[in-house]
């Protein structure tokens, strides 16, 4: 019987140039994306020792944040993968429901997904632990008053993709 850790996949990255700054995106090596980090992010992921540079693996990922980014892109149509707990898969896949231009709070997450209105704050962690900024949508989270609470991307960062899709 083999009990060794299985091998983990291999990282691939690149960085793609944006109106918020140089995003580092990971992917596994078919394409997948794993990971999308804003400059200063708490909690990004910082290229590490025998990740692969590919820029070629990234190119409809470049392609949609241009067409993002120009205002011409409402939903990404982009292979993901995150690892999460439970709870926080059920947390990012429900980010995907807010549409482009909308925004939804902490209390709304928290009943699409079942969880009772004391989960609030757990659900704020989940969105701050999301692995892929802007392909999911955590930015369209606000407070339950309206204010514009916590991003791990910087609350500058949030306020100009919410300018961009004309929520500001």
């Amino acid at each position: 019987m083999n009990t060794s850790p299985p091998t983990p996949t291999p990282t691939h990255w690149t960085t793609v140039d944006s109106p918020v700054g140089p995003l580092l995106l990971t992917a596994t090596p078919v394409g997948v994306l794993t990971s999308l980090s804003v400059p200063g992010q708490k909690g990004g992921r910082t290229v590490q020792d025998g990740w692969t540079h590919d820029p070629a693996l990234f190119r409809e990922a470049e392609e949609q944040l241009a067409a993002y980014f120009a205002g011409e892109l409402k939903e990404f149509r982009l292979p993901l993968r995150t690892e999460g707990t439970e709870f926080r898969e059920r947390v990012w896949a429900a980010l995907d429901d807010v549409p482009y231009g909308g925004t939804t709070t902490y209390g709304a997450i928290a009943a699409r997904i079942g969880a009772p209105r004391a989960a609030v704050r757990a659900v704020g962690g989940a969105i701050g632990a999301n692995p892929l900024l802007l392909v999911r949508p955590c930015h369209r989270v606000i407070g339950a008053d309206g204010s514009l609470t916590g991003y791990a991307g910087g609350l500058e960062c949030k306020t100009t993709l919410l300018t961009l899709e004309g929520v500001l």
